[in-house]
């Protein structure tokens, strides 16, 4: 964390989750900063009393005194939910950065609102060995704190199978995040995703030991849980989630259930698709096609 980061979160701007609400009710969000269609990075957003990492002096000035608007937007017309094709994903970790750069993540291994994992398939083995950007091998493979990568470590060794299967919160229908809570923190919005108000936010960490998907970390210097809220200040304009808008290979699908010819609507109704653990009753919105039966 810079010393920049520590300053603009010492002169966080104060806004309730009743007054977060109502803007949105009335179709803007003090999301943070301007963004574009062209553009993943750099981007806050304004929560009370506590906020997001910013990128420059300039973009929070401007964050501040332009509010971006969100001209007739309805969240009782739209439910999002985002699709995963495992078998276009080739590992890159695009996603990863992408997400750490638009909503302003620590730049390290270990800190992320979505992630990339690999399985492997030696031959003669029907177990899958796992691993993530978070593996040692790979963070000394790419060593830098910037930029994430998977190292070459079977090059030597016959493989029966192997893909990569990118990972984020589910934003369910029934998210166990929300009934833990005791504060009210976590809420659920009309229009799919689950979102943490950090105004509420007490640190107790019950949400990140009741998500099954391990989606939400705690932050230690913030003092709050954080993750993936489908770049919400984003998708309120129009706009991809950012690990979205960078994919190479379109392997993360996004778009309006409520739409019969979006993206999402097409992707859930031409392929077989599952969600992660629909044991846990949680009724995950993210769809996975190609899954193997040892992701969980």
């Amino acid at each position: 964390m810079t010393t920049q980061d520590r300053k603009f979160d010492q002169q966080a701007v104060a806004l309730s989750r009743r007054r977060f609400l109502g803007l949105l009710g009335k179709g803007m969000v003090c999301a943070g900063t301007l963004v574009s269609a062209n553009s993943a990075i750099g981007s806050a957003e304004v929560r009370g009393g506590k906020r997001a990492y910013q990128q420059n002096d300039a973009q929070y000035t401007e964050s501040l005194n332009n509010p971006p608007e969100i001209p007739d937007y309805n969240w009782n017309d739209h439910q999002w939910a985002m699709g995963v094709d495992t078998d276009r994903c080739i590992g890159c970790l695009r996603c990863m950065e992408a997400c750490k750069m638009e909503n302003s993540v620590q730049m390290d291994a270990f800190h992320h609102r979505t992630w990339v994992e690999r399985y492997v398939y030696l031959e003669g083995s029907n177990t899958a060995i796992v691993d993530s950007q978070a593996d040692p091998k790979n963070i000394e493979n790419t060593g830098s704190e910037t930029k994430f990568r998977f190292d070459n470590r079977y090059r030597n060794v016959k493989v029966d199978k192997a893909f990569f299967v990118p990972k984020l919160c589910n934003q369910c229908e029934h998210p166990s995040c929300v009934q833990v809570c005791p504060t009210g923190a976590t809420f659920k919005v009309k229009d799919g995703p689950v979102l943490i108000d950090t105004t509420y936010c007490i640190g107790c960490q019950y949400c990140v030991q009741a998500c099954p998907y391990g989606a939400r970390s705690f932050n230690e210097v913030r003092g709050v849980a954080e993750k993936c809220n489908w770049c919400y200040h984003r998708i309120t304009k129009g706009l991809n989630p950012a690990c979205v808008e960078v994919c190479p290979t379109g392997t993360r699908i996004f778009g309006d259930r409520n739409d019969p010819e979006s993206p999402i609507s097409l992707f859930i109704k031409n392929n077989h698709v599952q969600v992660l653990k629909p044991e846990m009753g949680n009724a995950p919105n993210v769809f996975y096609k190609g899954t193997d039966k040892e992701v969980v």
